[in-house]
């Protein structure tokens, strides 16, 4: 979907959500992260099992381009310099050796999509774009770049890194409340 970030970008919508609380027990942190995550899910317009996070050092999400796109999660990251992104997109469905190489890459159709298994992981490569793309729990995480602007390595770290929003990492992905408080 490498296609998919570079237009993602121009349709960001900045999202006013503001999250709540403070110091909380372990119990009253995963009841308030599960409700702000069902929040920011809604004005997003996905479902909460939906929303996923990563993290590579060198990369940090880019706010304004969190939320829907074309009915999957959709996220950019991208580098301290600015130079390089990949975009981190989530949707319903499965991956398996079957079907992998017949579902599109991206919006790269026309070219032949290789598969290769790596740990609970599909390297998946079409084209000039490839990615890392996790079957979790119904979903499928995409992790995808231009060949020549991420590595391998880069995509490979964050899909190890993906993993479900903490309050800490749900409020990175929300829009800056200007000084508001929270």
């Amino acid at each position: 979907m490498t296609q998919t970030s570079r237009a993602l970008l121009p349709l960001l919508l900045l999202l006013p959500i503001l999250l709540t609380g403070c110091g909380a027990d372990k119990e009253e942190g995963t009841a308030r992260t599960a409700a702000g995550l069902d929040a920011a899910a809604k004005t997003w317009g996905v479902a909460p099992e939906l929303v996923y996070v990563t993290e590579v050092s060198g990369y940090t999400v880019f706010q304004e381009s969190v939320g829907e796109y074309e009915g999957q999660f959709a996220a950019a990251y991208r580098s301290k310099d600015r130079a390089t992104r990949f975009g981190l997109f989530v949707d319903r469905g499965t991956l398996t050796a079957d079907n992998c190489s017949k579902q599109p890459l991206g919006e790269v159709t026309a070219k032949r999509v290789s598969c290769e298994r790596d740990g609970d992981a599909w390297y998946r490569k079409a084209g000039a774009s490839h990615e890392y793309a996790i079957p979790r729990n119904g979903v499928v995480i995409e992790l995808i770049a231009g060949t020549e602007k991420v590595d391998r390595a880069v995509l490979r770290k964050a899909a190890e890194a993906v993993h479900r929003p903490d309050d800490a990492e749900l409020a990175e992905l929300l829009p800056a409340t200007n000084g508001a408080d929270t």
